[in-house]
This record gives structure tokens, sequence and C-alpha cells, in this order.
């Protein structure tokens, strides 16, 4: 089917990025009536998603990737501190949905397309934690809420983070350049571990894909996680691919995909 696909920017007042949005055509294949929202994890960009926007755009479902905020690879715009980023960076789900809603009514026409229904939310490691944050934000309280995280757990690592150790220590020193100072790893890492093991969200739908390979997760850390998701009376449910490496997130397209059709029940 034909795809549009539309570059636009998110703003919040204490940030803005890049993001590109995908519209399917109303010839072809039916429009869905569910949209999906993704982001990235730690250091790297919207580019992560690409396959699964590209999976999913081409079955109908109209879909934003976007920018975490003060990551240099997608977007140079600044942040002024973690407290925003902590605060703030999964509003931008709202944002992006917003312009979704916008951007279809521009291009395809008032009645050329469903109303929106049900929202996946969803991401990669950093950017699956703050879809989780983003389900209860009020802008999706009346509709069918869905999360697909991919690539996260709790590690269950006494010492470093596995990014902190000298196997990862020339690429962090690198990596680490490639965000805002005012989300270094270390803060980064602390805060997100923390938040994990006290996350309390329930009532959400949510499905975790995590690699068997995926030596950041590591061993027991998706089990830490759904521990945790499970006790807060989530319905969760899991998969665990033999070949998921942490840093091929793109990898996550076919099991994401079949998991969509099979709980939407799409043709």
């Amino acid at each position: 089917m034909s795809v549009k696909v539309v570059p636009i920017e998110l703003s919040l007042h204490c940030f803005q990025v890049n993001a590109l949005a995908f519209l399917p055509s109303k010839t072809g294949v039916a429009i869905k009536s569910e949209w999906a929202i993704f982001t990235h994890g730690y250091t790297s960009h919207k580019g992560d998603c690409l396959n699964w926007a590209t999976r999913i755009v081409e079955a109908g479902v109209p879909c934003v990737i976007f920018d975490q905020p003060g990551h240099y690879l997608g977007s140079f715009n600044e942040i002024h501190s973690f407290d925003d980023f902590k605060h703030h960076a999964h509003e931008l789900f709202g944002e992006a949905f917003i312009a979704l809603g916008l951007l279809l009514e521009k291009h395809l026409g008032h009645g050329q397309y469903p109303s929106c229904t049900g929202v996946i939310l969803g991401g990669h490691s950093l950017g699956a934690y703050t879809s989780l944050r983003a389900m209860k934000l009020p802008v999706f309280s009346e509709l069918k809420r869905l999360n697909l995280g991919v690539g996260i757990g709790i590690g269950q690592r006494q010492s470093a983070h596995i990014f902190e150790t000298a196997f990862y220590e020339k690429t962090l020193s690198i990596r680490r350049q490639l965000v805002s100072h005012h989300i270094d790893a270390k803060a980064v890492f602390s805060w997100l571990k923390e938040e994990k093991t006290h996350l309390s969200i329930s009532g959400e739908r949510i499905h975790l894909i995590t690699g068997e390979d995926d030596v950041v997760v590591g061993p027991g850390g998706l089990e830490a996680f759904l521990e945790v998701l499970i006790k807060n009376v989530n319905d969760v449910t899991w998969e665990r691919p033999k070949r998921l490496p942490h840093h091929e997130p793109g990898g996550a397209s076919p099991h994401l995909y079949a998991f969509l059709k099979k709980h939407f029940e799409w043709p």
C-alpha cells in the first residue's frame, strides 16, 4: 500500500524533538482504528523503531516514531535539566498522538479514516519505560491501551551497569557524548533501575519482547520486571526470542507485528 511519511516536531514547555509520522493511504489495506507511537533507547534515535513503524503502517496502522529529548543522533535540541527529562519525557507520547490526529485530518480528510479506538504505546529500553509512564496520560484515558516494551528488564547485577564495565568502557566514552550532559549515563541508569523496581502502574495490558541474548537486560532481568508488573495487577505477556540483541531493536519487528495481528484479530 502507499504510505506517506511526514517529518514533524513535537514540543513541550521544556524541550522539542523531531518525529516522523507514517500515514496509510485511503486505498489498499483498510486503515485501522488503532494508532501506534514508539520511541527508542538511551543514546540512540528514532530510526531504531523504523522497522516497527514500516511493518504496521503497511497493515493500515497510523504511526509516529520520535526522538527522546537530549539525544543528539536524532535532534540537536538541548534540554535544561535531568528533572525536566524525568518528569516530562513521557508526555511526548501525548503530543505525538495529538499531532497524528491533525495529520490524518489534513492529508486524508474528514471522515476518510476511522476514529481512533485504541492506542499502542511502546519503545525500546529507556523508550519502553517512558511508554509505560505514558499509559496514564489523560489524553489516552478513554481509549483501549496496549503497551509494547522491547529490551526492558531490571538488571540483576550487584555492581555497575553493564554499560559502565570495562567491556563497554570505550564505547560508553563516545556514546555518553551523544546525549545532553544533563542525562549522563550514571544518572539515567540509577534512575531507571529505581523507577522500574518501584513502578506503580496497574491495570494495563502489557506485552514485553526481550531476547535471550540481550546482555544489557541480562539473566533474570526480564523476570524481575515481570514480577513487578504482575504484582501490580497488570495483564502481562512476554516473549523471549533466541536472537534479539539489545543493540538491534529493529529485529523485534516480526515478533511485534505477529503479536499485534493476533491481539487485534487483524486479517
